[in-house]
């Protein structure tokens, strides 16, 4: 069993969790249904047991796959000795999850003659590490705490809040979710459109993910890295990033069918490039920080009115 950090090459963790997530992908892609789609609960998003913190980036997606395949109720995690902290024990036998953490090194560290940096600053390289996360359901000694169901209507109100303070041009009409470009505004079906209000914000989520790369916003820019792949790859960031906010806000993510022609795309470059869905994570992470803070800078404005 492995107890805690387990020493892997770089190359070993990028690998391992694409595979992971690879696999989930393909074995939804029949219904259209991603690693990321889950029910909106409050136990949707990968928690730490001992930190009590969010995981963040492509360990969000990681996390998801891994508990949607093994059937987990509860989205809480920890290293084996996290868990013998608290006075609970991993059942013997129980397999554990790759995650990943980063690790800053100076240009010239013996980490460095691999040659597998995963971003380069001046001096600086960040290196992909795994260690070895199981599931409150694979140990004894714990119950996970009872979990809070906002009622529909309340979630409906938050999500309606959030958006408006993204401060995107929203408009509707028409029988399509798009955001275009040029004229930098969301176009969006009519409300009635939607089998329910949560579609509704799942839906309008996505469309204002994309309007996050405009270059007033986060000048996001995918074509440098997955060349002709780079409209499915920006589909597949602002899909992941969707499901980070949905989960946040305790809606559902449902499988959507025309987003189907995406999956091959998605599924040729993840097997051609190992880091390819940690980009795209990272990138979905960056787009979800940013729409949290434009809530405190809604919430400042507010204050400011009203003084």
């Amino acid at each position: 069993m492995t107890t805690d950090r387990t020493p892997q090459t770089p190359t070993d963790v990028y690998e391992r969790v694409t595979s992971q997530i690879i696999a989930a992908i393909e074995a939804g892609a029949g219904e259209y249904r991603m690693p990321w789609h889950h029910d909106g609960s409050a136990i949707t998003t990968p928690v730490n047991i001992a930190s009590s913190k969010a995981y963040r980036g492509v360990n969000v997606i990681a996390l998801w796959a891994a508990a949607h395949a093994a059937g987990y109720p509860a989205g809480i995690w920890g290293t084996y000795r996290q868990w013998q902290a608290l006075g609970a024990q991993v059942r013997k036998g129980e397999r554990g999850h790759l995650v990943v953490f980063w690790k800053t090194t100076d240009r010239g560290e013996a980490d460095d003659q691999d040659g597998e940096a995963d971003r380069d600053e001046p001096g600086r390289r960040m290196f992909a590490r795994g260690y070895t996360v199981f599931n409150c359901a694979q140990v004894d000694g714990y119950t996970p705490p009872a979990m809070p169901v906002l009622p529909e209507a309340e979630r409906i109100e938050r999500a309606e809040r959030f958006c408006a303070a993204l401060d995107i041009d929203i408009r509707h009409g028409g029988s399509q979710a798009y955001y275009r470009p040029s004229t930098d505004h969301v176009q969006m079906p009519e409300f009635a459109c939607f089998r329910d209000a949560l579609a509704y914000y799942a839906v309008l989520l996505h469309e204002c993910g994309h309007a996050s790369g405009a270059s007033h916003r986060l000048d996001r820019d995918l074509s440098g890295r997955f060349g002709s792949a780079a409209y499915a790859m920006e589909e597949c960031t602002v899909e992941l990033l969707s499901a980070m906010i949905c989960a946040d806000l305790s809606l559902s993510v449902e499988p959507r069918p025309d987003h189907a022609r995406y999956i091959a795309s998605w599924l040729e470059v993840l097997r051609s490039d190992k880091r390819a869905i940690f980009t795209a994570a990272s990138k979905a992470q960056q787009i979800a920080d940013w729409m949290h803070a434009q809530q405190a800078g809604a919430r400042q404005h507010e204050v400011r009115g009203a003084a």
